[in-house]
């Protein structure tokens, strides 16, 4: 069983996500498209590939959801949804509707990055999702431009700007 609380974390955690209320539903969107919402009945409501929501129906309790006929996703009660689930649910959600250059920065390997694990994975994510996966690309960013970032606080500009340091960056 989940809550709101991991539905919002699950959903904020992945780049350029928005919150908002649409039409008495809290949804989130990337990009300005909607991926997932909640009703007020606490039914979960997210975009999918035909695929996806094939083999997730088959994993948990939901219905598919249809406009004019045409399917776009799936319905799933929060309650009814195990929070392991329930990140891979938003993730695939997210993806769907997400730009793929925003995807492929999402999914683009740690090992390419030189930027410090001690920033934690929110942050890496973030800085990865806004297409940072070097110190160097760091180097444009200022310090309030990576704060509006969700994910990244102050803490990571600290490891982040004492790893700069000690490669002679600024």
């Amino acid at each position: 069983m989940t809550s709101k609380t991991q539905l919002r974390k699950a959903a904020l955690g992945l780049p350029q996500v928005e919150e908002r209320s649409h039409l008495g539903t809290l949804s989130f969107s990337v990009r300005g498209k909607g991926f997932a919402s909640l009703t007020g009945e606490g039914v979960v409501q997210v975009w999918l590939t035909d695929e996806d929501a094939e083999a997730f129906l088959a994993k948990v309790p939901g219905e598919q959801l249809a406009r004019a006929g045409e399917p776009f996703g799936i319905a799933v009660p929060l309650a009814e949804i195990n929070g392991k689930d329930l990140n891979e649910l938003i993730l695939l959600a997210w993806s769907c509707r997400a730009p793929e250059s925003l995807v492929r920065a999402q999914q683009a390997d740690p090992a390419d990055s030189d930027l410090p694990t001690s920033i934690g994975r929110p942050a890496t994510r973030a800085l990865h999702g806004a297409g940072v996966t070097t110190l160097a690309q760091l180097t444009t960013w200022t310090d309030e431009d990576l704060l509006a970032l969700h994910g990244v606080g102050p803490k990571a500009i600290r490891i982040l700007t004492e790893t700069l340091h000690e490669h002679g960056l600024r």
